[in-house]
């Protein structure tokens, strides 16, 4: 097998590019927590202070969504602030995540990568550099899409040390 940073899907060279990266760290991501159970999920660290990988798949989602209301110059609908946000709790913390399962979880930001599909399916190229909002700054399109790629890679390896603490301290 042969990897590279190409999709299937019908979209511009640069484009394409940077949905790829998105998608495979989406793919990757699936593969790291396939085999964890509720306990793994949850687990916030020997301390209990860190975020849990609940926690951090869920940020993944509200992050990846707002980019792709940002992207389409939208306001993100009520529902959906409701369902995946808020970005941060009263104390500035990501919120807590407890019980949801990993299929919900995973189902949920599924969902997410499928609306950011549909809006690469119908960018062109030479929109990348069209300047969106963020935060209080502003930022090419482009940006934004390398920006989730390496977003997710950035909580990947939270996830990766949350799971080899949580077997070294409690697997048997």
């Amino acid at each position: 097998m042969i990897r590279d940073l190409q999709t299937t899907h019908p979209m511009h060279p640069i484009t394409n590019l940077l949905f790829a990266a998105i998608e495979e760290n989406y793919q990757r991501l699936c593969s790291i927590v396939k085999d964890i159970d509720q306990e793994v999920l949850d687990f916030k660290g020997v301390g209990g202070e860190e975020n849990s990988i609940a926690q951090l798949i869920k940020h993944l989602s509200y992050v990846d969504l707002l980019w792709v209301y940002r992207f389409k110059g939208e306001l993100i609908r009520d529902e959906l602030e409701t369902k995946y946000g808020p970005m941060v709790d009263g104390e500035g913390n990501i919120p807590d995540v407890n019980g949801i399962s990993l299929d919900s979880l995973l189902m949920d930001y599924h969902n997410v990568i499928e609306q950011l599909q549909d809006f690469c399916l119908s960018v062109y190229d030479e929109h990348l550099t069209d300047i969106v909002e963020y935060d209080t700054e502003q930022a090419t399109i482009r940006w934004g899409l390398w920006h989730l790629a390496d977003h997710s890679r950035y909580h990947q390896a939270h996830i990766n040390t949350l799971i080899k603490t949580y077997k070294s301290h409690y697997s048997k």
